[in-house]
C-alpha cells in the first residue's frame, strides 16, 4: 500500500542557497545523500521548511528535478505543492513534471481564512486533480486557520485519493479525535517533532520532521524505537533534542535548522527576506546545544 512507505521519518527538506541567494546545486545533492545515509525514510521536497513562498517557479521546477535526479529511486518523494488559490495549486498539480515523485504534500490554505466548508472544497479539488496520492498538511500557527478534526475526517471519508494528514495543530485533544475517528487506512503524520513520541503512542505513523535536516541518524532511530513499541529505548535521543527542536522555531524557520547546518558543515545558513539568520545570541546556544550531543 502506498501509505507503508510513508511510515517512519520523512525530511522536511531546507533549499540551501549561496551567498548570492541562489539555489546551491552542490549542498543540495550533499544533503539528500547526508539524509539518506542518516536512514530516514522518505524525503519531502519544497515543503514550507524549503523557503517555497520565496521561489520562483523555475527554481522550483529545478529543485524537484535535481532532488529527483540524485535520489535516483532510493527513497520515495513526496513533492510539496500548496497555496491559497485553489485553481494555483490545481494548475501546479498539472503543471510541474511529477517524474520520480511518489505522493504530494499540500499545505491548507493560509491568510484568506476560510471556513470549514472552504476548506472541504479546497481539498476535494486537490484530491480530484492530483496526479498522485496526497497528504493534508495542518499547520494553524503558519496558515491562521485551523483544519478542525471533524473537517479532517471528513476529508478523509470523501477523499480517496488523500491518505494521510501531517498534524502540526499542537492541540493533543485535536489529534486525539482524529486518531480514533479516522478511517482505516488513513495515516496521521506527526508536523512537530517534539510531539512525534506522545503521537507516535496514540496511534501516529511517524514524522515530517525539521530537525533531521541536521540529525538524521538521531531522530529517524527514536522514530523507529517508538514505532516497534519500545518507548524506553526512545525516550532518551527524545530528551536529548527537546531543547534543540525549542531553538529551531525561536526566530524563525528554517533560520534556526539552518544555523545547526551550518556549524555541521552541511549548509551554509543564508535565508530569504523577510527571513534573516539567527541572532548571535541564539547561535551561542545553538552551538552549547550541539556540544551537549
Amino acid at each position: 500500500m502506498t501509505n507503508q512507505r510513508f511510515h517512519g521519518t520523512g525530511v522536511a527538506m531546507v533549499t540551501p542557497f549561496d551567498a548570492k541567494g541562489m539555489v546551491d546545486a552542490e549542498r543540495l545533492t550533499s544533503l539528500v545523500e547526508f539524509l539518506i545515509a542518516g536512514g530516514v525514510e522518505y524525503l519531502v521536497v519544497l515543503g514550507t521548511t524549503g523557503e517555497t513562498a520565496t521561489l520562483d517557479p523555475e527554481e522550483k521546477k529545478y529543485i524537484f528535478s535535481h532532488v529527483m535526479q540524485v535520489n535516483a529511486g532510493r527513497l520515495p518523494l513526496v513533492a510539496g505543492i500548496g497555496g491559497n488559490d485553489t485553481r494555483s495549486v490545481v494548475g501546479d498539480l498539472q503543471g510541474y513534471d511529477l517524474k520520480g515523485y511518489d505522493a504530494v504534500l499540500s499545505v491548507s490554505p493560509y491568510y484568506n481564512k476560510p471556513s470549514q466548508e472552504g476548506l472541504f472544497r479546497h481539498y476535494l479539488a486537490i484530491a480530484s486533480e492530483s496526479p498522485l496520492p496526497v497528504m493534508m498538511y495542518n499547520v494553524p500557527g503558519r496558515t491562521g486557520m485551523n483544519v478542525s478534526a471533524e473537517t479532517t475526517i471528513r476529508i478523509a471519508r470523501a477523499c480517496p485519493n488523500i491518505f494521510a494528514t501531517k498534524e502540526a495543530c499542537g492541540n493533543m485533544d485535536q489529534i486525539m479525535r482524529i486518531l480514533r475517528d479516522k478511517p482505516q487506512g488513513f495515516d496521521v503524520i506527526s508536523g512537530d517533532d517534539a510531539l512525534t513520541l506522545p503521537m507516535i503512542a496514540l496511534g501516529a505513523t511517524g514524522v515530517i520532521s525539521v530537525v533531521a535536516n541536521a540529525y538524521p541518524r538521531i531522530f529517524s532511530n527514536m522514530v523507529r524505537n517508538c514505532l516497534r513499541g519500545d518507548f524506553k529505548s526512545a525516550l532518551p535521543d527524545h530528551h536529548r533534542l527537546l531543547e534543540v527542536v525549542d531553538t529551531l522555531f525561536a526566530e524563525g524557520s528554517p533560520a534556526g535548522v539552518k544555523a545547526y547546518m551550518q556549524e555541521l558543515g552541511r549548509c551554509q545558513d543564508h535565508v530569504r527576506l523577510p527571513v534573516v539568520p539567527v541572532s548571535d545570541h541564539l547561535r551561542h546556544r545553538i552551538i552549547g546545544l550541539m556540544a551537549g550531543l
